[in-house]
């Protein structure tokens, strides 16, 4: 079976392999993200270490996933490469989760601002 490349955002890439169809998730957070001094920095607009996460989901989920486009190359591993060159240090408002999907989704199919475009299509609701 052929490979299939399409991304749904929350954040993720749907691969089709041989037998098995799953998803890919990337999503960027606190290192910490459950520690009081990481909420308390947060809430005062400083800069917090930051990761990158990937996690394998085996169904998509059913709400606030959607389908924003293709990839021309191999989009699991051009995502993988946006990852590594993706500067960790978040703060909420001007380098986040929302700025690391807009990112992410540009880098792989060239659209741009992609959750402004979500929220626009959604009535506000991205």
């Amino acid at each position: 079976m052929a490979k299939f490349q399409s991304l749904s955002f929350t954040n993720s890439t749907l691969t089709r392999g041989k037998d098995e169809v799953y998803a890919i998730v990337f999503d960027f957070q606190p290192e910490d993200p459950e520690n009081i001094y990481t909420a308390l920095a947060v809430l005062s607009g400083r800069a917090v270490p930051g990761v990158v996460l990937t996690r394998k989901l085996t169904k998509l989920p059913r709400s606030r996933c959607w389908f924003v486009g293709y990839s021309k190359e191999e989009a699991v591993d051009k995502a993988y490469k946006f990852n590594n060159t993706w500067e960790t240090d978040l703060r909420v408002g001007f380098h986040d989760c929302r700025d690391y999907t807009n990112g992410l989704v540009e880098h792989l199919t060239g659209e741009k601002l992609v959750l402004e475009h979500l929220r626009r299509i959604n009535g506000g609701q991205s």
